[in-house]
This record gives structure tokens, C-alpha cells and sequence, in this order.
């Protein structure tokens, strides 16, 4: 039984402002994975304390963290498991609430 092995690539991810903080002020990050969660654990693991604000005590993405991979939400792809291709450019952005 063959098992589809995930080839891990180098990403640029766009951090938003209100996190840019926890990434020494840089605007947007590299990371590597083979998919778009693979990718978001890395970033995490390079900037470690992003991590609680972008995953839950469960170790899954928190639902108000909005995830895009070339400006498209990746909802209407394969979500989190979204395949990514050197070069590809994700965008992490919270959703915000108000009125």
C-alpha cells in the first residue's frame, strides 16, 4: 500500500499587522511545507510565540484565523491540507469583529 509522501517548499507568508509583533516587525515571513497547515506549524516553530494565537490548546487552527494561498481562501480549496508549489504565497488574516 502506497502512501503519498508530503515534499515540503519554501513559501513567503504575509503576516498582518496586528501580528507582526510576534515576527520581529517583518511583514511577511518564509516558511516550508508541503501543505498549507505544514507550513503555518513551521512558521509557528520559527516564531514561536505566534503559536497561541493562531492555534487553539488542541493543536488546531483557531476558527477566526482566515488562511489564503495566492489571494484565494483556501475554504474553497482543500483547506488546511491545500497542497502548496514553491514560490506560493499564503496570507494569515484574523478575522475582525466590531461595529
Amino acid at each position: 500500500m502506497s502512501q503519498e509522501v508530503e515534499t515540503a517548499v519554501s513559501v513567503s507568508i504575509r503576516i498582518p499587522t496586528v501580528l507582526r509583533k510576534f515576527t520581529d516587525n517583518q511583514p511577511e515571513v518564509q516558511a516550508e511545507g508541503g501543505s498549507i497547515l505544514s507550513a503555518i506549524t513551521d512558521l509557528t516553530a520559527r516564531h514561536p510565540s505566534l503559536r497561541s494565537h493562531l492555534f487553539d490548546a488542541a493543536g488546531s487552527l483557531r476558527s477566526f484565523v482566515n488562511v489564503y494561498l495566492n489571494d484565494e481562501d483556501v475554504r474553497y480549496l482543500d483547506g488546511h491540507d491545500t497542497a502548496l508549489k514553491e514560490g506560493d504565497q499564503l496570507a494569515i488574516i484574523p478575522a475582525v469583529a466590531g461595529g
